[in-house]
């Protein structure tokens, strides 16, 4: 005669409750993961921001002292646009041979520019100085870095902003 097999009451399988509490721990533990992401792609898009502005002005500057001509970079506020120009008979022309000489700034970023003089460019010189200014960029969650180009080495100086 055939018997039936024996089960094992060890070999039992996974009662409804225990896969419910599991799913319940998983979709608290994702709720929290998402949450914090979010957090970190505002933070990484406005970092990437601040690398990328800072790349040109050190092209800028590198551009200034070695052709001997001022290079400034303006930003179109509109457009959220910026570019490289090279001061060429007295006024300013685009450079257009040079690889991130220009960009645009993420829509999701705030831009404001401090300083004296023009509002919308600052100017690196021949001497290996700028214009004094501080460049405010602050995401959607009112995370923010400042940029200050130090105007006797023209060097950038990033510092984190309080929250808003």
């Amino acid at each position: 005669m055939n018997r039936p097999p024996q089960i094992n009451p060890a070999a039992r399988g996974f009662t409804l409750i225990e896969i419910m509490v599991v799913v319940v721990i998983i979709a608290i533990m994702s709720a929290v993961i998402v949450g914090e992401m979010s957090g970190t792609f505002h933070d990484a898009v406005l970092r990437s921001t601040s690398r990328q502005l800072i790349s040109v002005f050190s092209v800028a500057s590198s551009r200034a002292i070695s052709l001997d001509r001022t290079q400034q970079v303006r930003f179109d506020r509109t457009t959220g646009r910026y570019a490289l120009e090279m001061r060429r008979h007295g006024e300013f022309v685009p450079v257009d041979s040079i690889i991130d000489g220009e960009g645009t700034i993420d829509s999701r970023i705030t831009l404001q520019i401090r300083g004296e003089g023009s509002e919308d460019a600052i100017a690196f010189h021949p001497d290996g100085t700028a214009d004094e200014r501080e460049i405010e960029l602050r995401d959607s969650d009112g995370f923010g870095l400042a940029l200050r180009v130090n105007p006797i080495t023209s060097r950038v100086e990033v510092r984190e902003l309080e929250r808003q």
